[in-house]
């Protein structure tokens, strides 16, 4: 018997794709996909009989009510956005509509249409720059850019709707990393990593920047323990998510370090500078303190994982566009912005 029907925007792009496939193992679990699929939709599980896919548009309202009701569904993921701040920044006016201007309408439509919980993944990058050690989730907002400004403008409007019978939790994610059967070479380990494999050296930006990780398997089993357990959760709550602080410049060296012992390869750093000053270090204690939830890999596992799918071929031509969803966007972002029902 279906117990959790569950509905997840962007269930065909990074995370969402992995989410929906871990979701999917257990049978008490319903699935539906609402995606328009940017960039592409060949990966999915499509012949899963606990798994529909309905490709339409966020700003769609009716269809995305009707889908809720239809499915009967009653937990919603919200992951869809146009993301990362080099994506936002190419075009604005859409990443403004995408990422904020439809949200509440999102939220709204989920709780007329019944939906128990609603969990958004806003980003642990509203922070902005930080010398603190200790961010926790108490630490001041400061996003530096509107990428991170509409992820913490959405954060209110969730808690306002919010009430005994409408149930909603916010995730700020490290930056995410590992390998998904729709994967993204445009985030940091990703990118490292895969320098590192086909190109013999690794290019770094700046590298004194401190950025947060988790592992992509880490961050669904998160997803799913709040889609399936029914832990004591004070409504509204936010939670950083993320395991390990580290410069990019040390993630390059793990990658080097993971290169030589596996493989016997010798692989170059190669520093460039960059105007990225994002800087940052988050505290997780909450969650794991709260929901007792524990980080089983790290930086070191997502490598690992993305060097088996290079051996075995399954991830190849890693250099081409479509693997970076800048490059994606720059070819249809006029397109969607004169979308029409």
């Amino acid at each position: 018997m279906i117990e959790n029907r569950v509905l997840i925007t962007g269930a065909s792009g990074y995370v969402g794709t992995r989410l929906a496939n871990l979701l999917l193992e257990n049978k008490k679990n319903f699935v539906v996909n609402y995606d328009i699929s940017l960039f592409g939709d060949h990966h999915l599980p499509k012949d899963n009989k606990n798994y529909a896919y309905v490709k339409k548009d966020l700003r769609d309202n009716e269809s995305f009510k009707q889908t809720l009701v239809n499915h009967k569904i009653n937990k919603v993921i919200h992951l869809a956005c146009i993301s990362n701040d080099p994506t936002f920044e190419l075009n604005n006016e859409l990443s403004k509509i995408i990422n904020y201007d439809c949200f509440e309408d999102l939220v709204s439509i989920s709780k007329q249409a019944g939906v128990k919980k609603f969990i958004y993944a806003s980003t642990c990058s509203v922070y902005g720059i930080s010398d603190s050690p200790n961010v926790t989730e108490e630490h001041p907002l400061l996003p530096m850019t509107d990428y991170n400004k509409y992820k913490a403008m959405c954060e209110p409007i969730l808690k306002k709707y919010l009430d005994d019978k409408f149930f909603g939790i916010i995730i700020r994610p490290a930056t995410v990393c590992g390998f998904s059967e729709k994967m993204r070479f445009d985030l940091t380990v990703n990118i490292l990593t895969n320098f590192a494999y086909n190109k013999g050296f690794i290019k770094v930006l700046g590298g004194e920047q401190t950025r947060p990780n988790v592992h992509i398997d880490d961050m669904c089993n998160l997803y799913k323990l709040l889609i399936e357990n029914k832990q004591n959760i004070k409504n509204g709550e936010v939670y950083n998510f993320g395991v390990e602080n580290l410069k990019v410049i040390e993630i390059a060296r793990i990658i080097q370090k993971i290169f030589k012992d596996r493989l016997n390869k010798e692989v170059e750093i190669k520093i460039e500078p960059s105007n990225d000053k994002r800087s940052y270090q988050i505290n997780s204690d909450k969650i794991k303190k709260e929901l007792g939830f524990k980080f089983n890999l790290d930086v070191k596992s997502a490598v690992n994982d993305i060097i088996n799918k290079f051996e075995d071929l399954t991830l190849k031509d890693t250099f081409n566009d479509k693997w970076r969803n800048i490059e994606v966007l720059k070819k249809n972002s006029n397109k969607i912005l004169n979308y029409s029902k």
